[in-house]
């Protein structure tokens, strides 16, 4: 029930019987209580345009509003310079706890995404070493972004690209010998070079250094994140299959390639670029973009996505402009996006850590999941947008007290559970809501409107992407069930009202499990 979608209904149809049509509008949370539940922008936007004082529109619109939407609408008012404040009557409460204890897991799904395709590349991180805290913080945002929009009506796969082919490759081989270009350090270097026989050949080593790497390391850590690929795409099979000579051959022949001391370009300044890309080296070797763009025409082309969204380290910022005008120039502009993220720290007692404990340059994110649980390092990489750097507190991660944003979280679901075992009710005959509506007390009247913003969060994070969202969300839900658990006695002598507290509660066990899941996170009934 996306209240917001009928909201945007009424307000359409109201702006037609007053002869106003091709106006945009914004139906905003308001941000405080006494301002109602949603504010329209409507008449500001309608005054802009006309000339006309937004104030005398806002006033015309809340008369044809209150007609129109008073099966919705508790009040409408109208504050200077012409803001419109709705309120909404209880009956939206009552249908959507209704539809919450019908739809269960289910309650959430949206069908946003009409069966599209979409792909989330995630992490990818060159099979040459252990995962890091900078690689891993796109496991758990990635995860999400992907949960997230397969909720909302999408076909979603999640993808990691191997990177096991090039410099890189050979790089490692010279450094599991362990010669004069060695490039790679740590236990895990030592561990390989045990394990080598009679080969010498970086590049041979090389590649079963990477396989092995993948295979024990990476796969493994992955795997502690609760993060499961539907494909693990290798960059060798593109070289093996000629799919990057056919690509290199597509561009030559449509005039989009052309060389310079003995290297070949990619007209990339055509496609909005600052700069032409180099796609073959004067050594004859292809660059990452060649692969890159070869792989994303595997995507479009031969897995027929209708989107892809690459999840990126900043580091990479500088390679994207590069990537969109490849893909563009094989027929899928604006069919890519890309999502960077900041760099992470680890702070402990006011100070940054730097140093790793087994490898000593920096901090794997095995050394990190072998102090915090996998939930609580899940909630906290999720909790600062992409573009913000994160400083995980390692101190208040290990916390356990409502201090921990993952405990507090997590106890108010066991809180739910620990409700539902000591009613007396049985739960598992509650399979709609039967007397909400005697449901009226402030903190009752909160928590279902918490309960009511998660399908706008769904819908919010699968257009715009930002997965600290749903955190946040957790939160504010979980503070809502927590006052209303301490300001509303659940079980009390009128049994009716003893019944709707616990419909209410239940609905929120489902809200807030559903949260966790999206996240990854697990919804204990006990702690």
């Amino acid at each position: 029930m996306l209240i917001r979608n009928e909201i945007r209904k009424i307000v359409k149809n109201s702006l037609k019987k007053e002869g106003l049509v091709d106006f945009e509008f914004q139906i905003l949370k308001s941000k405080e209580k006494k301002h109602g539940d949603y504010s329209l922008n409507i008449a500001l936007e309608i005054g802009k345009k006309q000339k006309i004082n937004p104030l005398d529109i806002a006033e015309k619109m809340k008369l044809r509003l209150e007609k129109e939407g008073k099966k919705v609408f508790e009040k409408v008012e109208v504050l200077p310079p012409g803001f419109i404040n709705i309120f909404l009557n209880h009956k939206c409460f009552e249908k959507l706890i209704d539809e919450v204890l019908r739809k269960r897991e289910a309650f959430g799904n949206l069908d946003l995404g009409k069966k599209q395709k979409i792909q989330v590349e995630f992490i990818s991180a060159n099979p040459t070493g252990p995962l890091t805290i900078g690689n891993a913080r796109g496991g758990p945002f990635g995860d999400t972004l992907a949960n997230v929009i397969k909720k909302a009506g999408y076909i979603v796969e999640k993808a990691y690209y191997i990177n096991d082919y090039g410099n890189q490759i050979t790089a490692l081989g010279h450094s599991v010998l362990k010669d004069d270009k060695a490039k790679y350090t740590g236990e895990y270097i030592d561990f390989l070079n045990n394990r080598i026989e009679n080969e010498t050949d970086p590049y041979k080593i090389g590649k079963w250094a990477s396989y092995i790497i993948l295979k024990e390391v990476i796969r493994a850590t992955v795997e502690k994140m609760n993060i499961f690929y539907n494909e693990w795409f290798s960059e060798t099979w593109l070289y093996e299959n000629k799919r990057v000579d056919k690509v290199l051959e597509f561009l030559k022949k449509n005039n989009l390639t052309y060389e310079s001391e003995g290297a070949v370009f990619f007209k990339a300044k055509e496609f909005g670029d600052n700069r032409d890309r180099v796609l073959i080296k004067s050594d004859g070797k292809a660059t990452y973009l060649a692969g890159d763009i070869a792989y994303h025409e595997y995507k479009f082309k031969d897995k027929k996505f209708d989107r892809v969204i690459n999840v990126w380290g900043a580091d990479h910022a500088g390679d994207v402009k590069g990537l969109e005008s490849g893909v563009e120039a094989l027929g899928f502009k604006g069919k890519l996006e890309t999502i960077l993220l900041q760099f992470v720290t680890i702070e402990q007692n006011g100070e940054q850590v730097k140093m790793s404990k087994r490898l000593g340059t920096y901090i794997t994110m095995d050394d990190l999941l072998n102090d915090v649980p996998v939930d609580v390092v899940r909630f906290f990489f999720l909790q600062k947008s992409a573009n913000t750097h994160l400083n995980f507190n390692l101190e208040l991660a290990l916390e356990e007290s409502d201090k921990n944003p993952v405990y507090y979280v997590k106890y108010a679901h066991a809180r739910i559970c620990s409700v539902l075992r000591n009613s007396g009710i049985k739960i598992e005959r509650i399979k709609k809501a039967k007397h909400i509506s005697l449901l009226k007390e402030e903190a009752e009247l909160n928590l279902m409107k918490e309960i009511l913003k998660f399908e706008e969060i769904v819908e919010d994070t699968a257009k715009d992407y930002s997965v600290h969202r749903l955190p946040q969300y957790a939160l504010d839900l979980a503070s809502a069930f927590h006052k209303f658990y301490n300001d509303c006695k659940i079980i009390t002598e009128d049994k009716k009202i003893s019944q709707a507290r616990i419909e209410l509660t239940l609905a929120s066990k489902f809200a807030l499990s559903n949260i966790l899941s999206l996240m990854g996170i697990s919804s204990p009934e006990k702690m």
